[in-house]
C-alpha cells in the first residue's frame, strides 16, 4: 500500500517536472518574442541545452535540430547544410571545407568572448554574441540588426553629404554665409572667414549684433528679415573698409532656403573690380574667373601670430622652432588622417592644408607657383596614385609617403626626421632631399621584394630612418638574383610579383641554400589580405612569418627584433 503511494508521488514528481520545464521553455521563447533574438544554450560537453524556435527565423533548420541533447556539432553542421553560412563566406573572400568550417566554429564557441557580425543576403545583417561561463555552459544570442545596418549606412551617407556640402562651400572663392530663421549664424565658409580675419567658432551661435557695430548690424538684420518673410532675394551694391583700412566695391546676394517654418537665409559677398565696371559685366566674369591670391588665402590658415605655442618637452627636442612656418601641403582622401594631420600641423606651428587627389594637387600647386608661394613639403597618402608623386617631382618639391595610420598617429615624427636630416645635411637645403632607394649593398642587411611603386617608396622611408642598409627588387626573378649576390640577413617579400611570385621566388632561395650550404635567410611574407590559404602557403614555400601591408616603422622593427637580433643572441648563447 505505502509502496503504492510512494509510486504515485513518484509519478507525480515527474509531471511536475516535466511541467516546470516546459514553462521554462516557454517563458524564454516569450523572452526571446520581445528581444527579437534566438538564444541557443549548450552545456560544456557541448550538447544543446535550449534552443529557441526564433532559431529558424535566422536558418531554414529541420525541427528536430533544435531538440535538446542536439550535438552543437551537428547543430553547426546543419546551418553550414542549408548554405547561408557558405554565401557570407564567400562574400569574404574565403571558401573553408565543412569540417574546417565546424572547427573554425567550435572554436569561437569555446572563447570566453566572442562578437560577430554577418551579412546574410543583400538587406540582411545577423549579429553573433558568444558567451563561454565559468561553469562551462555556453549561450549564444542570434538578432537581426539589419535595420541598425541599414540606419548606419544612412548616417554615413548623411554625414558624407553634410562633409561634401562643407567642402564645396570651404572651396568657394567668395565668401558666404547661412542663417537660421532667428538670424543666428549656423555657418560660415573659409573665404567668409578670411574676409573678415576670424575664425567659424568666433562667428557661429552669434548673430550680426555680436559682430558688427550696432548701426551696421540693425541694417543687416532689416535686409536678412526682408528676405525671409517675403523669399525676394536681394541683391545690394555697398562700400567697405575692411580691418586693414582698404575700401572695397562689394555686391551682396541674399537668398531664402528651406520650408516653411525652417527657412534659412543664404548669402554671398564679392568685390567688385575696382575699374567701376557694370554689374551685369562684373556678373558675367565672376562666374567664370577667380583670383589666385584668394585660392591661396583660403587654402592656408597660418596659426595667429602672438598666439603661445606649448609643446611637449620631448618634442621642442625634435620640432626645432626655425622649421615653425614652413609651408606644408598633406594629400589625402582619407578624411580622420587629414583632419589629424592638419591639427597636428597647425599645433607646431607649420602652414598647412589639404587637397583630396591629384586633379586638386595640380590645381593647388599650379595656382601656388603663379603666386610665387613655396611649398616646403608634401606629404602623400600611399593610397594616391603614381600622378601625385610624378607631380611632386615635376615641382621640385620634397615629399614623405606614409599610410592613413602614419599619417594620423606619426606625422611628427617623420616630419621632424625629415627636416632635422635636412638641416645637418651639407648645404642644409631642404631642395636637395629627395626620396631615394639605398644604393650600398657592401654589408646589406634587408632585401624587399615589391614591385608597387608606392609602397617601394614607402618601404624606403621606414628602412632609411630606422638605418638598415636595404635594397628593393622589383620583380621575383630580380629578388633571387639580388638574394644570390648580395645574401641580405633578411628578405621582406611581397607575394604578388611579376615573374615568379613571392611563393616560387621563396621556394628557389630555399633550393639555393641548400644545395649551397648557404645559411638560412629569414623570408618574411608581405600580405595584403590576410587569407588562411595565402598564410599556409608563404610556410609552405619555406618563409619563416608573414606581415600585413600597410606596414609600419614599428611593424618593421618588431620583424628585425625577432629575426636579426634575436637570432644573433641565440647563436652567441
Amino acid at each position: 500500500m505505502s509502496a503504492g503511494f510512494e509510486k504515485a508521488d513518484t509519478s507525480s514528481e515527474t509531471d511536475g517536472t516535466l511541467a516546470g520545464a516546459d514553462l521554462q521553455t516557454a517563458l524564454f521563447d516569450a523572452v526571446c518574442d520581445s528581444l527579437s533574438a534566438a538564444f541557443i544554450i549548450y552545456d560544456k560537453n557541448d550538447h544543446l541545452i535550449f534552443a529557441s524556435r526564433q532559431t529558424l527565423d535566422f536558418f531554414p533548420l529541420p525541427l528536430e535540430m533544435l531538440k535538446p541533447g542536439t550535438r552543437l556539432r551537428d547543430f553547426l553542421g546543419a546551418i553550414y547544410d542549408t548554405g547561408i553560412r557558405q554565401q557570407y563566406d564567400v562574400r569574404q573572400g574565403g571558401s573553408l571545407s565543412r569540417e574546417d568550417w565546424l572547427s573554425q566554429k567550435i572554436a569561437s564557441h569555446w572563447r570566453e568572448r566572442f562578437d560577430a557580425v554577418e551579412r546574410h543576403g543583400a538587406d540582411s545583417w545577423v549579429r553573433f554574441v558568444k558567451r563561454r561561463l565559468p561553469n562551462g555552459y555556453g549561450v549564444t544570442v542570434i538578432s537581426d540588426i539589419s535595420e541598425d545596418k541599414k540606419r548606419e549606412q544612412q548616417w554615413r551617407s548623411d554625414l558624407e553629404r553634410v562633409q561634401l556640402t562643407e567642402d564645396i562651400l570651404d572651396n568657394l572663392p567668395f565668401p558666404l554665409f547661412v542663417k537660421d530663421r532667428n538670424l543666428t549664424y549656423v555657418a560660415v565658409n573659409l573665404a567668409f572667414c578670411e574676409k573678415y580675419q576670424t575664425s567659424a567658432d568666433e562667428v557661429l551661435g552669434r548673430k550680426s549684433g555680436d559682430l558688427f557695430s550696432e548701426e551696421i548690424a540693425k541694417r543687416f538684420e532689416e535686409s536678412d528679415r526682408h528676405v525671409l518673410e517675403t523669399g525676394e532675394m536681394s541683391v545690394s551694391r555697398q562700400r567697405q573698409i575692411s580691418r586693414d583700412g582698404i575700401e572695397r566695391d562689394i555686391v551682396s546676394r541674399k537668398h531664402r532656403i528651406g520650408k516653411p517654418g525652417r527657412y534659412f537665409l543664404v548669402s554671398t559677398t564679392q568685390d567688385l573690380p575696382r575699374d567701376g565696371a557694370d554689374l551685369d559685366e562684373f556678373d558675367r566674369a565672376s562666374a567664370i574667373t577667380t583670383s589666385s591670391s584668394q585660392s591661396y588665402r583660403r587654402a592656408y590658415v597660418p596659426v595667429p601670430s602672438g598666439v603661445e605655442r606649448r609643446e611637449p618637452a620631448a618634442m621642442e627636442a625634435i620640432v626645432p622652432e626655425n622649421f615653425s612656418g614652413r609651408k606644408i601641403l598633406v594629400v589625402t582622401a582619407d578624411l580622420a588622417a587629414e583632419t589629424a594631420a592638419l591639427r597636428t600641423l597647425s599645433k607646431y606651428g607649420f602652414e598647412s592644408c589639404s587637397v583630396r587627389g591629384e586633379d586638386e594637387e595640380e590645381r593647388f600647386l599650379e595656382i601656388a607657383t603663379s603666386s610665387g608661394i613655396s611649398l616646403d613639403l608634401l606629404i602623400i597618402d600611399n593610397q594616391m596614385g603614381m600622378r601625385c608623386l610624378e607631380l611632386a617631382e615635376q615641382y621640385g618639391i620634397p615629399t614623405l609617403v606614409m599610410d592613413g595610420f602614419q599619417i594620423a598617429n606619426e606625422l611628427t615624427f617623420q616630419i621632424a626626421r625629415h627636416f632635422n636630416r635636412n638641416s645637418r645635411s651639407a648645404g642644409g637645403s631642404d631642395t636637395d632631399w629627395e626620396i631615394s632607394i639605398s644604393d650600398e649593398v657592401t654589408g646589406l642587411q634587408v632585401l624587399v621584394a615589391e614591385d608597387n611603386d608606392i609602397n617601394q617608396i614607402v618601404f624606403s622611408q621606414i628602412l632609411e630612418g630606422l638605418g638598415y642598409r636595404h635594397i628593393i627588387a622589383a620583380t621575383g626573378d630580380e629578388a633571387v638574383r639580388l638574394w644570390a649576390e648580395h645574401r641580405p640577413q633578411i628578405v621582406l617579400m611581397d607575394i604578388s610579383l611579376p615573374g615568379f611570385n613571392g611563393f616560387e621566388a621563396a621556394r628557389l632561395i630555399r633550393q639555393m641554400e641548400e644545395t649551397g650550404g648557404a645559411f638560412r635567410t629569414p623570408i618574411i611574407g608581405v600580405l595584403t589580405q590576410a587569407f588562411e590559404r595565402d598564410r599556409a602557403e608563404c610556410v609552405k614555400s619555406g618563409m619563416d612569418d608573414v606581415i600585413m601591408k600597410p606596414v609600419s616603422p614599428d611593424m618593421l622593427e618588431m620583424v628585425f627584433q625577432k629575426y636579426l637580433i634575436g637570432e644573433a643572441a641565440r647563436a652567441r648563447n
